[in-house]
């Protein structure tokens, strides 16, 4: 699902909120969660998951074309892990 569909499928299940509002509410969402990330917090969304941040350390890459070593520096990275309510409907294990 893209966000336009997202906005789209929102917009048909509230026909009280205009389209424009939805699009405003989903982009706010959005990047209040990519704001969080960036100051280093974890943003907890129960039943559904956990946004946080890894770092990643200091490694020795390769150039895949001449197969040279290359220095990757430490770098943070964004990361999800489901919550348990998720996992379990997308395994089928949760009732409807």
């Amino acid at each position: 699902m893209t966000k336009s569909e997202l906005i789209a499928r929102l917009a048909e299940r509230n026909p009280h909120l205009y389209q424009r509002d939805v699009e405003r509410i989903v982009a706010t969402i959005f990047e209040e969660i990519t704001l969080a990330l960036a100051r280093g917090d974890r943003v907890e969304l129960r039943g559904f998951g956990a946004f946080s941040t890894k770092t990643r350390d200091a490694r020795t890459g390769r150039n895949p074309r001449t197969g040279d070593a290359v220095r990757v520096g430490s770098k943070v990275v964004p990361y999800f892990k489901t919550g348990k309510q998720l996992r379990d409907l997308i395994n089928g294990e949760a009732s409807a």
